[in-house]
């Protein structure tokens, strides 16, 4: 028994599929990587704010990008060493049109490109796969409470007076 539609059933049909189509194709394109080049905050601007109102740190896994929002793990790969490093957008820029990402100084060093400054790099939106962790009732902790204790572990952990005067010392 063959069904057949109606000139209308057919037309909502395709407008269905063509926008099946265009979802898949926005999903595909939203996650697409960047190829481009990549410069690196200079040590001047440590310490100031950025465009998200946090302040930038020399010692950050973060960027700088024009359109993702911020918070947005990205994962940026050196393609003349493939070094990856997943940082943070915190920031807005770069500013200069031939560059599509600023990192952190330390972000750069992750990726060994200070000496050069520039690097062509791939983006990426970064995602982390949660694994679930199956908790069992039968495991239970098998260590000795003494051996826990701070004094038995590192005898001068506790010791007030030792860490102090070593504070003393280093100023």
């Amino acid at each position: 028994m063959a069904y057949l539609l109606t000139k209308t059933e057919k037309n909502m049909v395709n407008k269905i599929l063509f926008m099946l189509f265009l979802l898949t194709t926005v999903s595909v394109c939203s996650s697409a990587q960047e190829t481009g080049k990549a410069t690196y905050y200079g040590k001047k601007m440590h310490g100031r704010n950025t465009a998200s109102g946090i302040r930038y740190h020399n010692d950050s896994l973060t960027c700088a990008h024009r359109t993702y929002p911020f918070g947005t793990l990205l994962k940026v790969k050196n393609l003349n060493n493939n070094k990856e490093v997943i940082v943070k957008v915190t920031d807005r820029g770069p500013f200069g049109k031939r560059y599509i990402i600023d990192l952190s100084y330390c972000a750069a060093k992750e990726i060994d490109m200070l000496r050069a400054g520039i690097a062509t790099v791939e983006v990426y939106v970064y995602t982390p796969i949660e694994i679930p962790l199956r908790v069992e009732d039968e495991i239970k902790p098998h260590w000795d409470i003494e051996m826990a204790m701070p004094n038995n572990v590192c005898p001068d952990a506790m010791d007030i007076s030792k860490s102090s005067s070593k504070e003393s010392r280093s100023k």
